[in-house]
């Protein structure tokens, strides 16, 4: 079923390349059909086999997906583009994983729908990340604050959502709906046309960083398209969740009481002015104004894991990228549309080691870790020390192996950083004024791999390779 619903969302560009004659009718056409009919014949195989899903259907489910569904976006770029199916199956699992990657050049060029169709799968991704990190991985004990479940499905206990994954989801789509519609009327008051407002609020939304344009934000060289950006991104970085109580509520008490929001805007507010000092400093602008705007914009982006650039800071001095790839490994919210291992476990990692520093001084001493108000139980802990050792694990495993694959070391591990925290742009060949084409199709596997296992937490797709999973 959810095969013939991610059909029907291909009739949007199709329709819209009916309108504008674009060229790519047919493609639209035979990918439509084709993911239509195979959704439809697994569904009749299927119709009568029906069980309440339980926590090893659910792990299954999710990386199911995730992993088949961009294998049937890739339709309409194959038939219209004529690239690889490793390229396009690439550019569609960095859409729905809201990467932001691309493999492809000439972006203002393509036919409208094509654009429409990268930028769409950005925001249905992030509509069904929301749902994913706040229903689903809570109830399989992954989730990033699963440490705040318990007769409700998610981060919901204190905050009185509703009870059903079903009502909660309708509930955060509906948030996630009614901010996109302010963020693309923003865009176009900003001076935007309407294709590319409505496409780069999809991948804002989604913190995907697709653009329209090959040189990204630079094409508008615009301050309010930029600060428009950084608003909604910013949103976008934080618990929709959290957004949800505070629309419901009219107070902005919700944010103050969630225990990421604030770490989340001090860190990122406070990196902008540091690189911005940092830059300034090291004469890549030649005033205070210049150097403030292009680090707002971009470390903000990167922070957020959403990937647009209005500059090439590969250039800048290169304490600046690096620190901002750093950002992007902890910076957003559970929750929220953005990768990386999130600021609540972050922030349990921080406490934990400080505990243990406290314990080494004073062996005695009771020292109990708290998010807010709440003492952590020791098995939250030791699942977010897990959680931290099995990303760095991951990151160095999968460097050395494009760096075995002949890779330079600075472009291998940030394109693994970039990728596995959902990013987009790394540094060297595969950096901001670059493509990810550059790669060979052993590297965009690789990379294609890491933005799936960084989309879905480490552990639910790791769950699913283990020989115990399949046993009876």
């Amino acid at each position: 079923m959810i095969i013939m619903l991610f059909a029907i969302t291909m009739l949007i560009p199709l329709a819209l390349s009916w309108v504008v004659d674009d060229g790519a009718q047919n493609a639209y056409d035979e990918a439509f059909g084709l993911t239509f009919l195979a959704g439809a014949g697994l569904w009749y195989r299927t119709r009568n086999d029906k069980r309440e899903l339980q926590v090893r259907d659910g792990f299954l489910m999710v990386v199911l997906v995730w992993t088949l569904l961009p294998a049937f976006a890739t339709l309409p770029l194959m038939l219209q583009l004529g690239i690889s199916f490793t390229d396009a199956y690439f550019e569609t699992m960095s859409g729905l994983t809201t990467t932001g990657s691309t493999v492809l050049s000439g972006l203002d060029a393509l036919p409208l729908s094509i654009n429409l169709w990268r930028h769409l799968l950005v925001w249905l991704g992030g509509m069904g990340l929301i749902v994913l990190a706040i229903a689903v991985l809570p109830l399989l004990g992954i989730g990033g604050r699963s440490m705040f479940k318990a007769e409700t499905p998610g981060p919901m206990k204190d905050a009185k959502m509703t009870p059903r994954i079903a009502q909660t989801a309708k509930g955060l789509w509906a948030v996630y709906f009614a901010v996109t519609v302010a963020c693309l009327l923003a865009y176009r008051g900003a001076g935007m046309d309407w294709f590319d407002a409505v496409c780069h609020t999809f991948s804002t939304m989604g913190l995907g960083g697709f653009s329209t344009h090959d040189t990204s934000f630079g094409h508008f060289d615009s301050p309010a398209i930029e600060g428009v950006a950084v608003v909604f991104m910013l949103i976008a970085g934080m618990n929709f969740a959290t957004l949800y109580l505070a629309l419901t509520q009219r107070s902005v008490r919700p944010y103050v009481r969630d225990p990421e929001a604030p770490w989340f805007l001090l860190i990122t507010l406070g990196s902008v002015l540091l690189v911005a000092a940092y830059i300034r400093a090291n004469g890549v602008y030649d005033s205070d104004t210049s150097a403030l705007r292009h680090a707002l914009f971009n470390v903000v982006s990167i922070a957020t894991t959403t990937g647009y650039a209005s500059v090439d800071y590969a250039l800048w001095p290169m304490f600046a990228p690096l620190w901002m790839l750093f950002l992007c490994s902890f910076a957003t919210s559970a929750g929220s549309t953005g990768g990386g291992i999130k600021m609540i476990r972050a922030l349990l990692l921080y406490k934990q080691l400080y505990r243990e520093l406290v314990r080494a001084m004073h062996p005695a001493a009771v020292y109990n870790v708290r998010i807010g108000s709440q003492v952590m139980p020791q098995n939250i802990l030791f699942a977010a020390l897990s959680f931290g050792f099995v990303y760095m694990v991951s990151i160095v495993s999968l460097t050395l192996l494009l760096s075995f694959s002949g890779l330079d070391i600075v472009s291998a591990f940030t394109a693994v950083v970039a990728s596995v925290n959902n990013t987009g742009p790394g540094l060297g060949v595969v950096g901001p004024s670059t493509t990810y084409a550059v790669l060979t199709d052993f590297q965009t596997w690789v990379c294609s791999f890491a933005m799936l296992l960084g989309r879905l937490e480490l552990f639910t797709l790791l769950v699913v390779l283990t020989p115990a999973f399949w046993r009876k």
